[in-house]
């Protein structure tokens, strides 16, 4: 396992997931070793679907620092996940994160499955 903080993080968080991120985290109490998890897996109606949860880090693991939150993500899953961007929405009809993708060919309609 490495702790090595890698320089630039590739992806971006809005300041609404910042936000809601940290807030999250203050309420599970979470201690100091565990981060964001952002990954894909294989499934959803797209073919691949986000990970995005609290974890700590696991072998294969790069570790960035994005405003005071640690962002765990595979090594492998950077070739999916480059340039993405995840937001938090709190409008009328939809509430939650949304993750700008753009690598996805394409999304379903749920917005948290993609093809490439």
């Amino acid at each position: 396992m490495s702790n090595t903080i890698e320089a630039v993080a590739p992806v971006t968080l809005t300041e609404g997931a910042k936000k809601e991120i940290k807030k999250l985290m203050s309420q599970q109490e979470l201690d100091e070793s565990f981060g964001l998890r952002l990954g894909v897996e294989g499934g959803g109606c797209s073919g691949m679907s986000y990970v995005l949860g609290f974890d700590q880090t696991k072998e294969g693991d790069s570790e960035y620092s994005i405003d005071g939150i640690k962002v765990f993500m595979h090594k492998a899953h950077g070739l999916y996940l480059a340039g993405m961007q995840v937001d938090f929405q709190q409008g009328l009809n939809a509430r939650g994160f949304v993750f700008n993708n753009p690598n996805a060919n394409s999304t379903c309609g749920c917005g948290t499955s993609f093809s490439v």
